[in-house]
C-alpha cells in the first residue's frame, strides 16, 4: 500500500458539470486542458496538478478516491465540501 500519490484534479461546483466534463474526457479530450479551462481550483492553471501528497493531507473522500486509482486512470465524480472532483493519478 502506497503512502504517497501524485494526482491532478478538476473541481467544479455542480454534479451536472462534472458529468459533462467526464463525458468529454471519455471522448478523448485532454485532462490538463479541461482542468485549465473548467476547474475552479487555482491548480487548474497547472493542468490540475496537485503534486505529491500523503495520507491525511486531503479531505477524506478525495483521499480515498485518489489512493484507489491506478496510474493514468481518472476517478468517478467525487463529492467533497469543496464541490465535485474528477481525479487523475499521475505517478
Amino acid at each position: 500500500m502506497t503512502d504517497k500519490v501524485h494526482c491532478a484534479h478538476i473541481l467544479v461546483s455542480t454534479h451536472t458539470e462534472v458529468l459533462e466534463i467526464q463525458k468529454m474526457l471519455q471522448s478523448g479530450e485532454s485532462f490538463s486542458k479541461l482542468s485549465a479551462e473548467r476547474s475552479t481550483c487555482p491548480s487548474g492553471k497547472r493542468g490540475g496538478d496537485l503534486g505529491t501528497f500523503g495520507r491525511g493531507q486531503m479531505v477524506k473522500e478525495f483521499e480515498k478516491a485518489a489512493f484507489a486509482l491506478q496510474k493514468g486512470h481518472v476517478s468517478e465524480p467525487v463529492k467533497t465540501q469543496f464541490g465535485w472532483h474528477l481525479i487523475k493519478r499521475l505517478d
